[in-house]
C-alpha cells in the first residue's frame, strides 16, 4: 500500500523541478502549504457539513418554505399491484404500446388505466417542490458564504490585479487553507447525500484554482435564488434572477475564466515556472471544463430564447430534472390552455388547478 501511495504521489509528477514534498513539510508559523493529506482532512468536515445541511433544511429552510405556502405534498400514489410493480422495477418505467396492450389484457384493465398507474408510480419517486426549495436554499446559503469569504481574501491579494503573482515563488505560497478545505468538504458531502438529492444531469495550481472557484461559484448564487423564487411562484422575480444568472454565467465562464484563469495557468505559468508532468494534466482538465462551459452556455441561451418567446422562464436543462408530478400528469394535455390563475394548496403546485386538469382530461376524451 505504501508503494502504491509513493507511486501515485510521485513528486516528479506533481511538483515542479527541484521541489519535493519534504520541502513543503515545515512551513513558517501561520503558513500552510498544500499537502496530499488535505484531501483526507476534509472528510470529517464533510460529515459535519452534511449534518449541518440536515439541520438547516429541517429548522431553517423548511419553515421558510412553509411561510411561502410551499408544503410537503403527499401526491397521488399508485394503487398496489404486484404485476405492474415488477414491470416498473425490473423492465421499464415507461412502457411502450406493446407492453401497455399486453398488461391491459393480462390485468383486464383499460390501457388508459395502465398508463395512469405508471404515471402515478413515476411521480412517487419525484421530489416534491418543498424538497427542491430546501435543497436550493441550502446551496444558495453555502455559495453565498463561501463566495463572500473567498472574494474578501482575493480582493486583498496581489494576484487579484496581476495573475502573474500566482506563480512567483510557486509552490511556496500562502495557501487559502480554510477556503479550499471547506470547498472540498462541501463536495465530499455531496457524495454522502447523492442518494437523497435531486437527480441531476452531468455537470461540471492551487491559488489559480481560487480564481476558478470564484468564477464558478458566482452564478450559482443567482441560479439557486432563481429556483427558490420559481418554487415560491414569484415568476417576475424568477425571470429577473434568471437574467442576472445568465449574464453572470456568460461573463464568468466565457470571459473571465478563459482570459483570467486559462491565460494564467497555460501561458504565465509556462513563462515563470515552466511545464512539468502534472501541469499538462491540470491544463487539459481546465480546457475540458471550458468546453463544458460552452455547452452549458448554449443550453442556457436556448432556455433564454424560449423564455423570451413565451414570456416565462422554463426548466434549467443544464442542471436539475425539475419536472414535478403535476408536470408529467399534465403532459397528455399539452396544447390545451388551462386557467392562467394558479390555485392555492396542494393542487396548485406548479400553477395547475385541479379543475383545469379535469377540464383538460375531458377535452382529451372528446
Amino acid at each position: 500500500m505504501a508503494g502504491l501511495s509513493a507511486w501515485f504521489w510521485n513528486e516528479r509528477f506533481w511538483l515542479p523541478h527541484n521541489v519535493t514534498w519534504a520541502d513543503l513539510e515545515n512551513p513558517a508559523p501561520g503558513v500552510e502549504y498544500p499537502k496530499a493529506g488535505h484531501l483526507f482532512t476534509a472528510l470529517p468536515l464533510a460529515l459535519g457539513i452534511f449534518v449541518v445541511r440536515i439541520l438547516f433544511e429541517r429548522f431553517i429552510a423548511g419553515p421558510c418554505a412553509r411561510s411561502l405556502h410551499i408544503h410537503q405534498g403527499a401526491g397521488r400514489r399508485a394503487q398496489p399491484n404486484a404485476v405492474l410493480e415488477k414491470v416498473f422495477t425490473s423492465i421499464t418505467k415507461n412502457p411502450d404500446s406493446r407492453h401497455l396492450d399486453g398488461l391491459s389484457k393480462q390485468l383486464d384493465w383499460e390501457v388508459r388505466k395502465v398508463q395512469r398507474w405508471f404515471r402515478h408510480r413515476r411521480n412517487q419517486d419525484k421530489p416534491s417542490t418543498h424538497t427542491k426549495f430546501c435543497e436550493s436554499m441550502w446551496r444558495f446559503t453555502f455559495y453565498l458564504c463561501i463566495f463572500t469569504y473567498g472574494f474578501q481574501f482575493l480582493w486583498q491579494s496581489p494576484w487579484m490585479w496581476d495573475t502573474r503573482h500566482c506563480w512567483y515563488g510557486y509552490p511556496y505560497q500562502v495557501c487559502l487553507y480554510h477556503y479550499y478545505v471547506t470547498e472540498l468538504a462541501f463536495y465530499w458531502s455531496l457524495m454522502f447525500s447523492q442518494f437523497t438529492d435531486i437527480k441531476r444531469k452531468v455537470r461540471g495550481t492551487l491559488i489559480t484554482c481560487l480564481l476558478d472557484q470564484i468564477a464558478t461559484d458566482t452564478p450559482q448564487l443567482q441560479l439557486s435564488a432563481a429556483k427558490m423564487t420559481n418554487y415560491a411562484k414569484y415568476q417576475r422575480l424568477c425571470d429577473f434572477l434568471f437574467i442576472v444568472f445568465s449574464v453572470a454565467f456568460f461573463i464568468t465562464r466565457l470571459v473571465i475564466y478563459p482570459i483570467w484563469v486559462l491565460n494564467s495557468t497555460m501561458f504565465e505559468s509556462w513563462a515563470i515556472v515552466g511545464p512539468y508532468p502534472s501541469w499538462w494534466l491540470f491544463n487539459v482538465l481546465l480546457l475540458v471544463l471550458q468546453v463544458l462551459h460552452i455547452i452549458w452556455s448554449y443550453l442556457i441561451a436556448r432556455i433564454a430564447i424560449k423564455a423570451i418567446l413565451r414570456g416565462k422562464v422554463g426548466n434549467d436543462v443544464r442542471s436539475d430534472i425539475e419536472s414535478s408530478s403535476e408536470d408529467e400528469s399534465a403532459s397528455p394535455t399539452q396544447g390545451f390552455k388551462t386557467s392562467p390563475h394558479p390555485c392555492k394548496g396542494e393542487n396548485g403546485t406548479n400553477g395547475h388547478c385541479a379543475s383545469a386538469k379535469a377540464r383538460a382530461q375531458n377535452h382529451n376524451s372528446w
